[in-house]
């Protein structure tokens, strides 16, 4: 069984930047953070982030809440999920 990707709460979900005041273990509301998105993704925030992090992670986020929990991926589960989508293994949960 794969280990579960580390959940970080960086304000207890809040969604403010004035509720930023929580512990950051990973920096993720620091403004130098690059965030990014698809560009498939919808325009009314409905959307899925990532971050890169030292050391090859990757955080992930939801972008309507950009100061809630964020997960974290390491290098090798972020290769086997993104071979698994461009290999069509998730098709069946969107159609």
């Amino acid at each position: 069984m794969p280990d579960q990707p580390s959940r970080v709460d960086v304000s207890d979900a809040a969604d403010t930047p004035a509720d930023i005041g929580a512990p950051d273990p990973i920096g993720v509301s620091d403004d130098s953070f690059r965030w990014r998105k698809s560009s498939y993704s919808n325009p009314n925030g409905n959307c899925v982030e990532l971050a890169g992090l030292t050391g090859g992670a990757v955080a992930v986020r939801n972008s309507r809440h950009p100061y809630g929990e964020v997960l974290v991926y390491t290098r090798a589960e972020m290769v086997a999920f993104l071979h698994g989508a461009k290999a069509g293994e998730f098709d069946d949960l969107i159609v």
